[in-house]
């Protein structure tokens, strides 16, 4: 039997430029398709929990994005204003500066603080490790890490890093993430066959701009 592809992509729009309209569009597709979810940069985060209310797809915004470069109180405040302003999921790049120079310290502390709000407002936290710039050593080090933790899903790629989502990735976090910590694969993925190869290693999500292709594709081929 088929999969429910639809109920695992995040249909997403977060390039430069977009504007309400584009947004709105991005949503009446969202709900027609059945798509758990809307990623949007914040400032659309109003107008999309609006148009989303009478509808079971949830919007998802960016913290910290598409770099991680901010520094914890910033993330914490981003994460607050996105939740009043309707978020219901979080996507946060982590410090990979840290991350690169083995401060891991520092990314106790960011996810700490990172959590509490998200935890108090009962949302959901996914975090962009960055993992095409990442070697395996540190990949499985951060998923040793974030096990310690009650996030909800570690996210492949912001999309904007040279390498997106691999199955090489996929597999290496599903392989040490225990199975309650779900995992968004991101970045290039634009066809079904990928699609299902990141689903078949291991994704429970999916972040995509080209969603309706997609979904054409496995129509296509689940007839």
């Amino acid at each position: 039997m088929a999969i429910n592809l639809a109920s695992y992509i995040d249909h997403t729009m977060l390039k430069p430029g977009a504007t309400a309209s584009d947004i709105d569009k991005l949503c009446v597709e969202a709900s027609m398709a059945g798509f758990a979810a809307v990623c949007v940069p914040q400032r659309f985060v109003p107008g999309a929990r609006k148009l989303l209310d009478n509808s079971r797809v949830k919007v998802a915004t960016v913290i910290a994005f598409p770099y991680g470069y901010e520094e914890i109180e910033e993330k914490v405040a981003q994460i607050r204003e996105a939740i009043v302003m309707g978020a219901d999921e979080l996507d946060m790049v982590i410090d990979l500066r840290a991350l690169k120079t083995g401060n891991w310290l520092q990314l106790r502390k960011e996810i700490e603080a990172c959590l509490d709000p998200v935890f108090k407002a009962g949302k959901v936290i996914k975090l962009i490790v960055e993992s095409g710039l990442l070697t395996d050593t540190e990949l499985v080090a951060c998923c040793e890490l974030y096990s310690k933790y009650n996030i909800d899903y570690m996210k492949t790629s912001t999309g904007f890093a040279t390498t997106g989502a691999t199955v090489h990735a996929v597999k290496l976090m599903r392989a040490n993430l225990p199975p309650k910590i779900g995992i968004k694969a991101a970045g290039g993925i634009r066809t079904y066959a990928f699609a299902k190869e990141l689903i078949n290693a291991g994704a429970t999500r999916l972040g995509t701009s080209a969603s309706l292709q997609i979904m054409k594709e496995f129509r296509q081929a689940n007839p």
